[in-house]
């Protein structure tokens, strides 16, 4: 039986994957080496040749990385990971390794700017169709997915909008059509989403934002079926190079034993702000998947544990009242990251959106009155006082 089979998730986080070092060390071990030496020529040239459970190189694989993907993958509830140095880095392998000259993408429209980019402006450079559906929408989906498709793409929630897509019902009409379903999952968090329990195919994530939660480094996954990771994704990743490093890994490390715990606070804050947000005057609507209020409520408690860390919201005016608004909090940092410890802000339309068209924005929601807040460990009563006299 596999050492930890049966653990809950919270003790996998703390324990999974741990492999330590002769000195028998409390914390996990820093390998920080970019190659490894061989007893003998002969040894080397057998690495080489053909499979091998030793290491070679640091791009290839680390003993620190590998604690971090096995973690990861038990976590995960998926047979494989691979790490990678960011989390676009992850999406891009993820669907660079299932897609080629001639094949087919079917995606939700409501995605974070760098992710919309590889869909709209790199994969078809490469020869590759892409076609948008607006997420929520199933006939949208049935319609597009009525055709041959090689890979279906999609964000859930959605960032910034918090759309959510249905993971069981597209993933059932893209498997028909012959589509693999890759998830990312930054939103839902490991501890709030698994959709791999509800179909998916393929997990990604920026382990910058959660996992770390802490403003240190940088980082990614891919998580899927051994025969995906060890196959197409290795290829791609040994000799392309976007690989993790051993510290970036070490850290993450640690950040998934508190992983939980944070997370846990930051969504109960996140709730109480957003029903505070609700009832202030300046602000035209808020989104976040576990209030009443949003569209997809049900589905969002139906696949959820949790509403996740991050407010959308709308005030009155356009960008210089936005823009007056973000410049008058005094707790509240403005920065386009999100999942971290300290609360965080940013304006999409002019930031992390930037690169869409203006149409592409208002496609999806994203007017120039629209903030996104990531809700840190901050005491609440705090953040509300901010976040009021900053509104006026």
């Amino acid at each position: 039986m596999r050492p930890g089979t049966g653990w809950h998730p919270d003790t996998l986080a703390v324990r999974a994957g741990l492999a330590r070092s002769g000195f028998h060390e409390t914390a996990e071990a820093l390998y920080l080496t970019s190659g490894f030496v061989y007893e003998t020529a002969e040894a080397a040239e057998a690495a080489f040749v053909g499979p091998t459970d030793r290491f070679i190189y640091s791009r290839y694989g680390n003993p620190t990385v590998r604690m971090f993907e096995e973690r990861m993958a038990r976590l995960e509830g998926a047979e494989a990971a691979f790490a990678t140095a960011s989390g676009m880095a992850a999406v891009w392998v993820a669907l660079a390794a299932l897609v080629g000259k001639g094949d087919r993408v079917v995606s939700s429209r409501s995605l974070f700017g760098s992710c919309f980019v590889i869909l709209d402006e790199i994969l078809p450079r490469f020869g590759v169709e892409t076609v948008f559906v607006d997420g929520p929408d199933l006939e949208q989906w049935r319609a597009a997915l009525s055709v041959p498709t090689t890979a279906v793409f999609f964000e859930t929630p959605s960032n910034p909008m918090q759309e959510l897509v249905d993971i069981r019902a597209v993933a059932e009409l893209a498997h028909a059509a012959g589509a693999t379903v890759v998830v990312d999952n930054v939103f839902g968090t490991p501890v709030f989403s698994r959709p791999l329990e509800h179909g998916g195919d393929i997990v990604v994530y920026s382990a910058t934002k959660h996992i770390d939660g802490q403003g240190r480094t940088l980082g990614g996954a891919v998580l899927g079926p051994r025969e995906f990771i060890d196959g197409p994704v290795q290829n791609l990743m040994r000799h392309t190079g976007p690989a993790m490093s051993p510290f970036n890994a070490w850290v993450l490390v640690k950040g998934l034993e508190t992983l939980s715990l944070r997370v846990h606070r930051m969504a109960e804050a996140a709730l109480e702000v957003a029903r505070f947000l609700e009832g202030h005057p300046r602000v035209r609507r808020v989104v976040h998947p576990f209030l009443e209020s949003h569209p997809q409520h049900e589905l969002a408690r139906r696949q959820m544990l949790g509403g996740g860390t991050v407010i959308t919201f709308e005030i009155d005016g356009g960008k210089a009242e936005a823009f007056a608004f973000m410049n008058a909090l005094r707790i509240v940092d403005i920065s386009n990251n999100l999942g971290d410890t300290k609360s965080l802000i940013t304006h999409p339309a002019t930031t992390t959106h930037r690169r869409l068209t203006p149409e592409a924005r208002q496609a999806v929601g994203i007017t120039d009155g629209v903030v996104r807040v990531s809700i840190g460990l901050e005491d609440v009563r705090d953040l509300v006082e901010d976040l009021s006299q900053a509104l006026g």
